[in-house]
């Protein structure tokens, strides 16, 4: 089976070709650029490098947040277009649950997250299952403080490796609630791979083209205003 995955959700910009459950070709980058001008091309430039055209895919496999809104929408449509057009399933996997698999051989809890602005991020906890290969959620995705997740984890006494490219904003915060419990590696560990991607698509079931939609765990601000000003309206 050849898969490629896709992830623009947050800064980073990845895409991988998986043949047979083996990587056979990823490109990764971590800049402050345009997505929508720069996935096609990757995907192209990789699928020549590797000699496989179009036609030869099986399954897309893409991240569909949580993350920066654009980002999202521009990984979630291209996939679903090229699943149109090429007629293979598509598969949706969470953003947080990619980064999550950075942490793969960890025995402590995983808490990856994206900052969301103002204290906010965007979060989840997982923990890996080896009886079903996958991780399991501990914790629901959501957007909350900061401060109130680091609280709740120093609660649980349990080790929590956190894994974020946000990491350097919430590290002060994190040690001082967790001390010795907080798990926090080294920069590259801190980085979604779309090979991660892959493998979590790799064996699930599709999802439907027509209503594959994007995970933002909240509105974006401006239409958070608009449904508040028609509230305040009525």
């Amino acid at each position: 089976m050849n898969i490629l995955a896709i992830d623009t959700s947050n800064q980073v910009l990845g895409v991988a070709l998986v043949k047979d459950e083996q990587v056979i070709g990823e490109v990764a980058t971590n800049l402050a650029k345009n997505h929508s001008v720069r996935l096609m091309p990757a995907i192209e430039k990789l699928m020549n490098e590797v000699s496989m055209n179009p036609e030869q895919l099986d399954k897309i496999v893409v991240a569909k947040g949580p993350g920066s809104y654009t980002g999202v929408r521009i990984g979630l449509s291209t996939a679903k277009s090229l699943a149109w057009a090429l007629n293979i399933p598509v598969v949706g996997v969470s953003s947080l649950e990619v980064l999550a698999y950075q942490g793969r051989f960890s025995d402590a809890l995983v808490c990856p997250f994206f900052d969301a602005r103002r204290g906010l991020v965007f979060t989840g906890l997982y923990e890996w299952n080896d009886n079903n290969g996958k991780f399991d959620s501990v914790e629901e995705e959501t957007n909350i403080l900061m401060a109130d997740i680091v609280k709740k984890l120093a609660e649980q006494e349990k080790k929590v490796l956190f894994l974020s490219p946000d990491i350097s904003l919430y590290k002060e915060t994190i040690i001082h609630h967790l001390g010795e419990l907080a798990i926090i590696p080294e920069g590259p560990y801190h980085i979604a791979k779309p090979s991660h991607l892959a493998l979590a698509g790799m064996k699930r079931e599709p999802d439907n083209l027509h209503t594959l939609t994007p995970n933002y765990l909240r509105l974006a601000e401006a239409e958070a205003k608009w449904i508040k000003a028609q509230k305040e309206n009525e």
